[in-house]
């Protein structure tokens, strides 16, 4: 069992809708998968989704997806895998709410990342960039077309890894 943060991958979650999947008339996107996947998966990842998300893992990052949406954990595994893209780690609405809503009966925020260990989520609502100080977690808030939005997110999950002490390939050399 790890001791502390210098022995752990840090955990980086990104919201999906208006974050990862975009609108082609408001933002840059990847290819449309080919017939007959674009009927069954019709959202349009954002243009370097699966070369920012293999380039975090491949600098020693966990990648999950945390959204509020209800789409099952299979349907983002499998779109995603037509993309190259394998998640370390998928909360849904559903898992959401079973895990961390739970029986309580205040109202918790749609997401929590902390609660499952997530350091650093980014999403486009401010709300959520907001509640992070209080639930523990950092935010990148992504609500705009920015052609340096994967450089940007590198560079600031590298700055909370170095300031929380995570721990970093170099490590292993």
């Amino acid at each position: 069992m790890p001791e502390s943060n210098s022995e752990l991958k840090m955990r980086v979650s990104f919201d999906l809708d208006e974050v990862l999947f975009v609108y082609p008339e408001t933002h840059k996107t990847e290819p449309e998968l080919f017939f007959p996947l674009n009927k069954i998966f019709k959202e349009r990842l954002r243009l370097g989704t699966p070369e920012l998300i293999n380039t975090l893992q491949k600098l020693g990052y966990e990648v999950w997806v945390y959204t509020s949406s209800f789409r099952s954990e299979s349907y983002i595994k499998w779109l995603f895998r037509f993309y190259g893209v394998k998640f370390d780690g998928i909360v849904n609405a559903q898992r959401h709410l079973k895990e961390v809503q739970g029986k309580r009966k205040e109202l918790l925020p749609q997401k929590v990342p902390s609660r499952y260990r997530i350091s650093l989520h980014i999403d486009d609502e401010s709300i959520i960039c907001t509640q992070g100080r209080q639930f523990g977690f950092d935010a990148y808030q992504l609500d705009a077309p920015d052609d340096e939005w994967k450089e940007k997110i590198i560079k600031y999950a590298g700055e909370i890894r170095r300031r929380h002490n995570f721990y970093t390939p170099e490590q292993d050399t």
